[in-house]
Parts: C-alpha cells; sequence; structure tokens
C-alpha cells in the first residue's frame, strides 16, 4: 500500500522504479571518480532519477552501488516515509511533522531470518574492498564506503543508541577512518569512552534505506534514539538482531552492515572529501580509525553512495530541506510559538544554510522571537547561517517571495542581527583559518512588515480568491498545460 512506507531499500527502490524515478546503468563503471561525475553530471537537473550502478570495475559481481537515492525528488522522498506522490514541498513538510512527533520502538527478531545475515566475514575474514566503495572528487583522500550510510553508537552513561550519517573512508581491508563534526552524538559518545580508558563500539549501516538516512542526517534530542523515530517515520518498529561481536544490534532489513571497535587513541589520516557545501573540507587531518571486527551482507549487496556537491547534485539538498524544515516547525510549536504557517530549509544554501519561517505576527516582538528560537532549537542549530521570518502571505518555499519580502519589508539598519559564537562545522568554507571553524554565526533578518506600523503598511496587490478559483477551473481551457499555479496569497 502506498500509505505504508517500504520496510527496506529494495522494497523502495521496486517502488520508486515502477515511477521512472531509477536509472540502471548496465555499462561497466570506474569506481574512481567515475561514477561521482556520472551521478554530478546527470543531476544537474531537479528531479533526475536515481542512478544504479550494476558492473563496477574491479569489483565482484552482483556488488552494486546505488547513488543519490533521493536526490532532488520530492516523489521519492514520499515514498520513503510512506506518503503518496505528487506533493508540494510544503505539503510534505506538514506530513513530516507528524511523523517525526511520533514514535516506535525498534524490535528483536531472529538474527537466522535476518536478509543481512546471509554472508558474513568475521575477524581474519574481514575485507571490505570487495564492495564498491568510491572515490567521488579528483581531490578525495581515497574511497569512501561510508556516505549514504547510518551510524550507530551507543551513549556510555544512558545507555540509548544513537543513529546518526558521518563519513568513512577505506583504510585498508579492515579500517576505515571515522569523520566527525564537533558537537555530534557519536563523538560525544567516543571521547566519554576514552576518558574511562574503554574502547567505543559502533555499527556502520552500509546499505541503508532512504527512511533511516532521513533520520540519520537529522538533530534529535541527545537523550532520545533515532530508531524510535524511524519507527515513527515508517510507520512500524526498526527490526533489530544480535550482534555478533560488539554489544550493539544492527539492522535486521539493511544491505551491508559492519561492526567496529574504535580503541582508545585509535587515530589516523583521513580525508579530504568533497563535501555538502561544495567545497573540499578541511585539508586531511588525523580522525577515528575503526578496526572492522565483523561485516554482514545480503546476497547481491547494495552499497548506498551519497553524492555531496553544490545543489541540485548534492544528494543531502533535498533531504535536509523537508526534514529539517519538519524538524524546525515541531521545535518552535514544542516551545509554545503562534502563527507559524510555514518552516522552509532551502536546498540550495549549501543543504543548511537557509531557514525561512512564514508568520502570522500577533504581538510586538514577535518576529525576533521567532528568529532567534528558529536559530537555536535542537532542529536548527547546527550549521544555519541565515535565519528568515516572513509575513504569511509569502511562501517560504518560493524565494522568489521571499527575496521580494526582504526589498520590500526588510529595513537592513533596523532588522538585521547577529549572533555570534553558535554551533557551526569544521566544513564551512568561510570561516579562516579552519581551526575557527566549530564556532559561526547567524544573521537574523526581519523580512515582516513592521509590527509597529503594520495597519498602516502599504497594501500589497493579491488576485481574489473567487477570481482565482474561476480562472483555475479554466486553466486547461485557457490553452495552459499542466495543472495551474498555486498561489500563497489570495485577497478574500
Amino acid at each position: 500500500m502506498e500509505d505504508i512506507a517500504p520496510r527496506d531499500l529494495r522494497e523502495w527502490i521496486t517502488r520508486v522504479e515502477a515511477l521512472g524515478q531509477i536509472h540502471r546503468i548496465k555499462e561497466e563503471v570506474d569506481w574512481n571518480e567515475e561514477m561521482g561525475a556520472i551521478t554530478y553530471m546527470a543531476h544537474q537537473e531537479i528531479g533526475a532519477p536515481a542512478l544504479f550502478f550494476e558492473k563496477i570495475k574491479g569489483r565482484r559481481s552482483g556488488f552494486t552501488a546505488l547513488w543519490n537515492s533521493l536526490g532532488s525528488s520530492l516523489d521519492r522522498f514520499a515514498v520513503a516515509i510512506g506518503e503518496p506522490t505528487g506533493l508540494s514541498s510544503m505539503e510534505l513538510i506538514q506530513r513530516c511533522r507528524t511523523k517525526f512527533a511520533r514514535s516506535i520502538p525498534p524490535v528483536m527478531v531472529d538474527g537466522g531470518d535476518a536478509p543481512v545475515n546471509a554472508r558474513h566475514m568475521i575477524g581474519d575474514e574481514v575485507d571490505i574492498t570487495i564492495f564498491p566503495a568510491a572515490r567521488h572528487w579528483p581531490g578525495d583522500g581515497g574511497p569512501y564506503i561510508g556516505t549514504g550510510d547510518a551510524i550507530i553508537t551507543r551513549d556510555p552513561d544512558g545507555a540509548w543508541l544513537n543513529v546518526g550519517c558521518y563519513r568513512q573512508m577505506v583504510h585498508d581491508r579492515n579500517h576505515v577512518g571515522l569523520f566527525l563534526s564537533p558537537g555530534k552524538d557519536a563523538l560525544l559518545h567516543i571521547e566519554r569512552s576514552w576518558s574511562r580508558n574503554e574502547p567505543c563500539e559502533v555499527v556502520a549501516v552500509w546499505g541503508v534505506d532512504p527512511a533511516m538516512f532521513i533520520a540519520a542526517t537529522q538533530g534529535f534530542p541527545k537523550n532520545v534514539s533515532e530508531l524510535d523515530f524511524i519507527g515513527g517515520i515508517t510507520g512500524r518498529p526498526v527490526e533489530l538482531v544480535k550482534g555478533h561481536v560488539v554489544s550493539l544490534p544492527y539492522p535486521a532489513r539493511a544491505e551491508i552492515v559492519m561492526e567496529g571497535i574504535i580503541y582508545p587513541n585509535a587515530v589516523k589520516k583521513e580525508g579530504p572529501f568533497g563535501e555538502f557545501t561544495g567545497y573540499y573540507g578541511r585539508p586531511e587531518d588525523l580522525t577515528f580509525l575503526v578496526e572492522v571486527k565483523a561485516v554482514h551482507y545480503r546476497e547481491d549487496p547494495i552499497l548506498t553512495h551519497a553524492l555531496m556537491a553544490d545543489y541540485p547534485a548534492c544528494e543531502s539538498a533535498l533531504l535536509y530541506s523537508i526534514a529539517r524544515s519538519a524538524r524546525v516547525w515541531n521545535d518552535l510549536d514544542r516551545l509554545g510559538v503562534p502563527g507559524i504557517r510555514g518552516v522552509y530549509a532551502h536546498p540550495a544554501a549549501g543543504v543548511l544554510g537557509m531557514t525561512i519561517v512564514s508568520l502570522e505576527q500577533r504581538y510586538a516582538g514577535h518576529a525576533p522571537q521567532v528568529l532567534a528560537l528558529a536559530a537555536q532549537c535542537p532542529g536548527g542549530a547546527y550549521f544555519s547561517k541565515w535565519i528568515i521570518v516572513v509575513d504569511e502571505d509569502v511562501d517560504p518555499s518560493n524565494i522568489n517571495q521571499v527575496l521580494w519580502a526582504m526589498a520590500t519589508r526588510c529595513n537592513p539598519a533596523e532588522d538585521i542581527d547577529t549572533l555570534r559564537q553558535t554551533w557551526s562545522t569544521p566544513l564551512d568554507p568561510s570561516q579562516n583559518p579552519p581551526e575557527e571553524r566549530p564556532y559561526g554565526s547567524k544573521a537574523l533578518i526581519n523580512a515582516c512588515m513592521e509590527h509597529r506600523y503594520i495597519k498602516q503598511f502599504s497594501k500589497r496587490t493579491k488576485v481574489r480568491r473567487s477570481v482565482y478559483e474561476k480562472v483555475a477551473a479554466r486553466w486547461t481551457r485557457l490553452g495552459f498545460r499542466g495543472a495551474p499555479p498555486r498561489l500563497w496569497a489570495l485577497e478574500d
């Protein structure tokens, strides 16, 4: 049923392939830059299909790679969370809000029945080089096996499991480098374990279903498990099986899973890597060294890759746009802020760079309050530089309307504030020297009509609702193709 999310990656592929949203490449391609180049070139237009590489140079027959599973496609995102296709950005954000607000705990299942346990490599048998890891960009430090992934760690104090998305570079047959930005949950878990001179266990899901990938990329409270939220997104509990080597469980229906250990003070140089900002990240530097103890995988496993690039080729652009917008909107609701009409994290702004809130102003200071809270709430605090608030007659997902509001309702001398020393990322190329990058700043832009003069503010032009409905009903008869455009604001 369309309103039930797929159980795993393969079921998702079947559904989106029926929509014409999977492009299978049967020609042999090279893991060294070629798959990345093809993906970047193919995704220069909005809604381009996901790419399924069936034959990869130097890799085992049947070992395939899926790139840009979600890409910039609203329909593929909708299928991942069990929603109908054809939704607009704001409609999909509203659906996500409901699903992010619920949680369903995972369940343990019999490992003998788990598809991911079809094949095993344990101890000396481990050789991760059999999988089609790839060098995405010419300047990458090596092949990356973890980009479209999910990493599971356990909080040493609270015992809850965290699921995050972090990159991993292949060092050799049984070691990967794990890069973590300051403040990320997995980093806190590792540092806490090391402070006790204890190793940190880690599970990496290298062939991940889109719903788990969506949750792994988002910021949730640090004292809850993303596994519960994945259950809420999909409407069914995540199925887990007992680990063979580490004490962490792993997803039963994943494509490829790694069990590893990060021993105290184990580090090795990793990177650089072409990142979501459209720039290479920091230069080669020391990162956590994971010793791979076991790998479990399906028959003919699919390795999922997420290309990091400028928009629209970036895999995480639309993902963050929809999911982050829903997270920020829910945070504002929980904080008791009234009048929110829409939230949109614009995908073209370096994935995480801009959050726009549409607001019905109800009291003095309402717009500045929303700006400050949207900038620092759990769902929106990481990296975002530009926080913009507009009135309820402005569609936050329409960048042309947002720019119009900024040009006609924002007085720069009065309506722009700055937050300093905020949570940023070491991947921000605008912060130099790189040592300053864990800290950033945020511009708060009030592009609303000035509240104290709102009753006398110049009235904007709008189409009358009755006239709009009359024209919309005759749209095709008037010679236009497709559905009539949706207008955010109408004259009643």
